[in-house]
């Protein structure tokens, strides 16, 4: 895989409150990823790259949840604009702990944070692009505007915010790398092996550590 430099840039996904232990939306063994990831941003920032942070960031009442739908459940998939959409507990809403970082997250380095899901009636799992697979988030144009070629995923979750944006990053030209030692995933109704699917499919590399 080759040394670490400048051309390399880390996107740490969703590592908030809410997706790890005692959150409305944990993942099991969620917080296990925090000591690694603060491990490779120091790592990359050491070797001359870029460390990203991106942040679930709803309102409150956000299509996604299953309360803004009566009669709807938790992890239910309805029919919206965009296509369909998994409906979730109401999480990472803008200004509450579940929405924090994890206190143990320590990657003062870090450039930019780059916040999603914040429009109330589209979702975003992927760092590139909202779930209507039209609408960008600026991430494309930064790493370019940085020279960042070489991008690498870890975080929360694996299976769905993880993979989305390690998809993306491939579709976007890059070379995209999935850390999946430094990830966990939901798995939920067999979403891991289709993320695992797709990221084949898309090109994009997995490893469990670097």
């Amino acid at each position: 895989m080759g040394r670490l430099g400048a051309s390399d840039l880390l996107v740490l996904v969703d590592i908030q409150n809410d997706f790890c232990p005692g959150g409305a939306l944990a993942v099991t063994d969620g917080d296990a990823v925090v000591p690694l990831a603060n491990d490779l941003a120091h790592r990359f920032h050491a070797a001359g790259g870029g460390v990203v942070l991106t942040q679930d960031w709803h309102p409150a009442g956000h299509s996604s949840f299953a309360d803004s739908h009566p009669g709807a459940s938790p992890f239910q998939t309805i029919r919206l604009d965009y296509g369909d959409q998994t409906l979730w507990p109401t999480h990472c809403v803008q200004g509450t702990r579940g929405a924090e970082f994890h206190p143990g997250l320590d990657v003062p380095m870090a450039a930019l944070i780059l916040r999603k899901g914040f429009r109330s009636g589209v979702d975003s799992y992927s760092a590139f692009f909202e779930n209507d697979r039209r609408t960008p988030t600026g991430l494309t144009g930064y790493c370019g505007d940085r020279g960042f070629t070489r991008l690498f995923f870890a975080g929360l979750a694996t299976d769905y915010c993880v993979a989305y944006s390690a998809e993306d990053a491939a579709r976007e030209g890059f070379a995209s790398v999935l850390l999946s030692g430094a990830s966990r995933a939901i798995d939920l109704n067999g979403s891991l092996a289709a993320a695992l699917v797709r990221l084949q499919a898309a090109g994009v590399t997995m490893v469990d550590a670097i």
